[in-house]
């Protein structure tokens, strides 16, 4: 990746989901959802003031929150987000792991330049669409994920000639 590509934002528009059970040979679903929010962690923070010291205060790390994603799509037959929110009624010690990658054109091609790693994936809402026989729009289902620790990984470094 040339250095000038560093200095623009990246495009929210195009991106990609995918959640993969443990064990299993291919994603319990993969790149269909038209929005996806929710990739943040909060920090607490802890403050200190000492005695006698009226002009400073000290602030120390605390505990990490995540936020919960929300992702949403036009449902389709497809009922692998029902099967998955079932099988955690019954054993609710499953988790999944989700990856959501951001993509972008760099050198005529489109490329991941973003990865969000989601640990310890538990559905925690599933939301069926609102039906309405007045607006003839696309019945859009929401999926809202609880997880356990957010990481941004690296993209792999670009290969040199030499």
């Amino acid at each position: 990746m040339a250095d000038k590509d560093l200095r623009y934002p990246l495009t929210a528009f195009n991106f990609g989901v995918e959640i993969t059970m443990p064990g299993a040979a291919s994603p319990l679903v993969g790149a269909s959802f038209s929005e996806c929010d929710g990739l943040e962690m909060t920090m607490e923070v802890k403050t200190i003031r000492e005695g006698g010291n009226n002009s400073r205060q000290i602030r120390l790390t605390g505990p990490l929150a995540y936020g919960q994603l929300v992702l949403k799509r036009g449902m389709t037959r497809d009922r692998s987000l029902w099967d998955w929110f079932d099988n955690v009624m019954i054993d609710p010690t499953i988790r999944a792991t989700a990856e959501v990658v951001m993509f972008a054109q760099l050198e005529g091609a489109l490329q991941p330049t973003a990865r969000f790693i989601l640990s310890s994936c538990l559905p925690v809402k599933l939301k069926a669409p609102a039906l309405n026989a007045k607006d003839g729009i696309v019945a859009i289902e929401e999926l809202q994920v609880a997880y356990e620790q957010l990481s941004l990984k690296k993209p792999p470094e670009p290969e040199t000639e030499s």
